[in-house]
């Protein structure tokens, strides 16, 4: 019997309560009867806001009204949005093809940004490339983690390795993104946890620097911030939906 790689971090402490909080709210938020006639509208606006989000977090800082407004030609920024339009096109291959998936969301992410030969490829690293292929191997099925702790290590890990140059955050988040997507926990992409990550980048910051030490601690420190950035998201989502409906 393989022992899953994952499993442990359940047993951390306040943290399966924590997934199952995070989970709750998610759930609360993906009934808003928004939902029922104007889903596509929201999904366009989280979408929007994510990307500002994770732009942001990557040095490239814009108003919201501004990019969509279509006056902001920031590369970063171009790069964000374009990862976050192509992530429903994406979810069905991400688990099959992880690695793929993460050279595509690069190219997407950093054209413009960093030289043509770069976009796509990892850093030859032999390192990053062994962690590269186990993450690749929990993605395609090497765990049973529920589908919030995966997205957290994905993104941690992704972080912390900085597999491509350029703008590999922007790449992290929307591989974490996939992950919610892709396992049926927020199919549409509605979660707007990358909000979360913004509203709270010194704990983000600190939180991921902590995940990269690999201590029982620091992987706490992670997930914790991560399931909380998750119910940020869905309060994200809830705001939206209301914003629309009192629009409509």
């Amino acid at each position: 019997m393989t022992t899953d790689p994952l499993a442990p971090l359940l047993a951390l402490a306040d943290i399966a309560p924590a997934v199952d909080r995070a989970r709750e709210r998610v759930d609360q938020a993906l009934r808003h009867r928004a939902l029922r006639r104007h889903g596509g509208q929201v999904a366009a606006e989280v979408s929007l806001r994510c990307a500002v989000a994770s732009a942001a977090l990557e040095g490239a800082a814009h108003d919201r009204e501004a990019v969509r407004a279509g006056t902001v030609t920031d590369p970063v920024l171009q790069g964000a949005l374009r990862v976050a339009g192509a992530l429903p096109g994406l979810t069905e291959r991400w688990p099959k093809a992880p690695r793929q998936v993460l050279a595509r969301l690069h190219v997407l992410a950093a054209r413009d940004v960093v030289p043509a030969d770069e976009l796509g490829r990892p850093v030859a690293d032999p390192v990053v490339g062994a962690r590269l292929d186990g993450l690749a191997g929990l993605v395609a099925g090497g765990t049973t983690v529920p589908p919030l702790v995966l997205a957290a290590v994905v993104h941690g890990e992704l972080l912390n390795l900085r597999p491509f140059a350029g703008p590999s955050g922007v790449v992290a988040r929307g591989a974490a993104r996939l992950v919610l997507m892709s396992t049926g926990f927020d199919p549409r992409g509605l979660v707007g946890a990358d909000v979360g990550h913004r509203e709270r980048e010194p704990e983000y910051v600190g939180a991921a620097g902590a995940f990269a030490t690999g201590t029982p601690d620091g992987l706490r420190s992670w997930l914790r911030h991560y399931l909380t950035a998750v119910e940020v998201g869905a309060d994200q989502l809830a705001a939206v939906g209301d914003e629309i409906l009192a629009a409509a």
